[in-house]
């Protein structure tokens, strides 16, 4: 997007928790960062510059102890989990705007910047700590009892004495307060707000911000003995990703975020310690902290330690990305605790994705294909201006924008549901006029053309309002409905009935919810968790690879002979490639980068002897080499400065 149109556009930031590196992405953190996608995607369709962030916390000594565990450097340990992220989120086309990792150079600039300001202030003193430790939240525990249980995960802590420097957050008690009261919309829902206030008005003790028990930490600048405690690392991560230490414009431009989305066990770090930090050093604080609840699977926080995760995968290879979504915002309400079971997923998936929006679109779409030569027909504006009898009473502007007004808010399981009431009501109009009766009389035709129009342009609003929840299936309806603008750029807070009356040649009407068989769907999913995880690139102790394992490594000289856009999918494109031997099919996730027609005939690196693997449905056999440039891992292509030849092997 050029620079002049981004400036003319309102920015909105949404950032998600930076999740630890100590144990691999399940769905609870899933269920976050969809969160924030669904936010995102949202807010460009209301016409808003969107920065979206995520990534990984890598500091401390709970990621110390797990590396130790697998024999292992920490960096390389946090290199290889925080990869299992990235990786997650790309499988699920997660529009990820800006990726930060707390061991980039840049990250540790921000937090010793951070520090100067507070030290300059007058908030940092140095002293000594002696009390209870949880490795596992990286929290101090304020209990006289050695041992005593972490009132956050309940595991017994640690007791440590060491010298630290301290941040005076007692000092900020009252404007903490003060701001809460003047700004009841900083912390929601209520329930958190009030969690948040009460544990204020118990009072604050100071904090310990450093650590000289352990090395895996950003340095303390000017006393080498300490490392930054991984709270106030990992919390200036959002600061960080948007200039602060580098970027002093940007940051100007994109500071304060809008919204922090957290899990509710981390509500007080970013409720309390974060305002307080940024207040110390002059700072404006985010808009809204939002904290929402946990994954429930048999009554228990979905959590690796209790053995209750569910993985995102098998559901996604099994059911789609959309329906995981789908069940996620429909399901549970926004800021609740909510119940997760393969069962009840399955059931929405049928009921309200196959029998629902998947059987409208199918009904209609397919009658316009065998009755009207699969093209909408056009009509006078004036004569349609209004849905028929009996199905726009829900498609009013009012009731529209009211849907609109629902995601601002987050109500997303609200907003599905009106969705899922339009739905309903040109499925109940539909059966009232039972078009079909009359599809084969002659004299009938304008009415069959008309009844067909208005139901694809339900089709055309209900695929707007879906989008930031159902991306996938909601583009390759508007594909089928043969819309030529991009429905992500679509404003979903101005969409209205017949606003866009053009004739159109629908594409080949597809299933966009296929219905599934219960139980085996449930089996497969089942039986896909139940498969061990795969160790994510096992290394030996030394953290290095022997000539021998880069050698099983088949990268030649591969020339692109077609390029094109993956059906659904933002990020890929499908590319037909000539590798010497014999020609590949390879999907690449490059097609934010690269327009297709510019990749024909360049000269690329292929790796050759992968497995192969779909990715929305369309099979790769092998992979193109590209560089991850800049702080959002932007990928730019390898090549070659001479001509070389197609099939040549590099070594």
């Amino acid at each position: 997007m050029p620079e002049d149109n981004q400036k003319s556009k309102p920015k909105y930031y949404v950032t998600t928790p930076i999740y630890y590196v100590n144990a691999r992405p399940h769905l609870g953190h899933t269920y976050t960062t969809m969160a924030a996608d669904v936010i995102a995607r949202f807010k460009h369709m209301c016409g808003y510059e969107v920065v979206f962030l995520t990534g990984t916390d890598e500091h401390g000594q709970k990621v110390e102890r797990s590396a130790k565990r697998e024999g292992v450097e920490p960096q390389d340990f946090a290199d290889r989990m925080s990869a299992e992220f990235r990786t997650l989120w790309q499988e699920l086309d997660l529009r990820v705007d800006r990726y930060i990792r707390t061991t980039e150079l840049r990250h540790a600039r921000s937090v010793q910047k951070l520090l100067r300001e507070m030290q300059k202030n007058g908030y940092v003193e140095k002293g000594h700590y002696e009390g209870n430790y949880c490795v596992y939240d990286e929290m101090y525990v304020d209990d006289p009892e050695p041992g005593a249980p972490c009132p956050q995960c309940g595991r017994p802590t640690e007791r440590i004495r060491e010298e630290n420097y301290f941040f005076k957050l007692s000092a900020f008690e009252k404007p903490l307060l003060n701001y809460y009261q003047q700004h009841p919309e900083f912390i929601q829902p209520e329930a958190r707000r009030n969690e948040v206030v009460s544990f204020v008005k118990g009072g604050l003790r100071d904090l310990s911000i450093s650590r000289t028990t352990l090395k895996w930490g950003i340095p303390w600048p000017g006393d080498e003995k300490h490392v930054f405690y991984v709270w106030l690392d990992a919390l200036a991560n959002y600061i960080t990703a948007v200039g602060y230490a580098d970027n002093p414009a940007e940051f100007e431009r994109l500071w304060p975020a809008d919204v922090h989305l957290v899990g509710k066990e981390i509500i007080r770090f970013h409720a309390v310690y974060w305002p307080a930090f940024l207040m110390a050093a002059g700072l404006p604080l985010p808009k809204q902290i939002w904290a929402h609840g946990w994954l429930l699977m048999d009554s228990a926080k979905m959590s690796k330690s209790v053995g209750n995760v569910a993985r995102p995968q098998p559901i996604v290879r099994v059911l789609g990305a959309d329906a995981l979504r789908y069940f996620l915002f429909r399901e549970i309400v926004f800021g609740q605790d909510g119940n997760f079971s393969y069962e009840a997923l399955v059931q929405r998936y049928n009921s309200d994705l196959a029998n629902g929006l998947g059987n409208l679109a199918s009904r209609v779409l397919t009658m316009i294909d065998r009755n009207l030569g699969g093209a909408v027909p056009q009509f006078e504006a004036g004569a349609i201006l209004t849905p028929p009898s009996g199905a726009g009473e829900s498609f009013t502007d009012q009731n529209l924008a009211e849907i609109a007004e629902l995601y601002e808010k987050f109500s997303f399981s609200q907003a599905l549901e009106r969705i899922w009431g339009l739905i309903a009501t040109w499925d109940k109009y539909l059966a009232t006029e039972k078009p079909w009766t009359y599809a084969d009389d002659r004299n009938q035709r304008e009415r069959l053309a008309r009844t067909l129009f208005t139901a694809t342009e339900a089709l055309r609003i209900i695929a707007i309002l879906a989008h930031p929840i159902l991306p996938d299936a909601t583009r390759r309806l508007w594909q089928q409905i043969g819309r030529p603008e991009k429905l992500e750029d679509q404003r979903i807070d101005q969409v209205a009935w017949a606003t866009n009356l053009l004739p159109t040649r629908l594409g080949k009407p597809e299933p966009v919810f296929p219905r599934v068989e219960k139980l085996e769907a449930i089996e497969r999913i089942e039986a896909m968790e139940k498969e061990p995880e795969k160790p994510a690139a096992a290394a030996a102790a030394s953290g290095k690879i022997g000539i021998e394992d880069f050698a099983k490594v088949e990268m030649r000289v591969g020339e692109i002979k077609t390029a094109e856009r993956v059906q659904g999918a933002d990020k890929l494109l499908k590319l037909t490639v000539d590798i010497g031997s014999e020609t590949r099919q390879i999907v690449a996730g490059i097609a934010q980068q690269y327009e297709p027609e510019q990749l024909i005939g360049r000269k690329v690196v292929v790796v050759v002897n992968l497995q192969p693997r779909k990715l929305r449905g369309v099979e790769s056999n092998g992979m193109v080499v590209a560089a991850a440039v800049g702080p959002e891992g932007k990928p730019v292509l390898a090549g070659f400065l001479e001509d070389v030849e197609v099939g040549s092997r590099l070594k």
